[in-house]
């Protein structure tokens, strides 16, 4: 019973996940999550990158994204969420199993760290994924070169603890099914441009790679 139930349960969440990405297409959603951490930080970035994307590499998403909840069904309605933060993060038992049957029924999650949120998502992604690990993405993948060319990898946006940025991944098989992107801070490059007073090529270089992200989770 228990294993019918089981198999039950993941064939509803792929045909939820696909009869969605067929009604919705393409958009994109900020994921809100447990633990005290600002899910709800860089509230301009992803406007911006949803515009840039829209303007640059032929994407038709609504301009306003929209905010789920990891835990919540409404996932499945997006072929490609992103979370950020700075501190704390805490996914209870029923997120982590509703966020693996999201990734492993074809969604694609960027996490993009703000600053202080890498030691708490290593740890609740192993909730999600026991038997995975985040490995280092080579300059070589192909995310790095979807729509704008990156051959040194990962763009540095600011400087945090001075560390050279670093792109990390989980794959079921072949496939890149969660980006986690760190010592870079896209996001802050993705605001407005007074939010952070960053430069406008240092901008161009965060939105295009945001673009790239966009682009793979899409086609892949």
């Amino acid at each position: 019973m228990t294993f019918s139930s089981s198999i039950f349960r993941n064939l509803t969440a792929i045909l939820i996940f696909s009869f969605c990405l067929t009604a919705s297409a393409q958009d994109l959603a900020i994921v809100k999550y447990k633990g005290g951490g600002d899910w709800y930080s860089n509230p301009t970035a992803l406007p911006n990158l949803i515009a840039f994307c829209n303007d640059n590499i032929n994407t038709r998403m609504n301009p306003r994204p929209q905010t789920v909840e990891v835990g919540s069904i409404d996932i499945f309605q997006y072929p490609m969420l992103h979370m950020t933060g700075h501190g704390n993060v805490f996914f209870s038992d029923e997120d982590a199993e509703n966020l693996r049957k999201y990734l492993l029924s074809g969604g694609f999650l960027h996490i993009d760290d703000n600053y202080g949120m890498q030691p708490f998502i290593v740890k609740e992604l192993k909730k999600v994924f026991p038997n995975k690990e985040l490995i280092e993405l080579p300059i070589s993948h192909p995310i790095f070169s979807s729509a704008y060319e990156f051959s040194n990898g990962l763009p540095k946006i600011h400087e945090h603890d001075g560390k050279a940025p670093q792109a990390f991944g989980i794959f079921e098989e072949d496939r890149l099914i969660l980006l986690f992107t760190f010592e870079s801070d896209l996001g802050d490059g993705w605001e407005d441009p007074e939010v952070h007073n960053d430069p406008q090529d240092v901008r161009e270089k965060a939105l295009r790679m945001g673009a790239n992200i966009v682009k793979y989770a899409f086609e892949n």
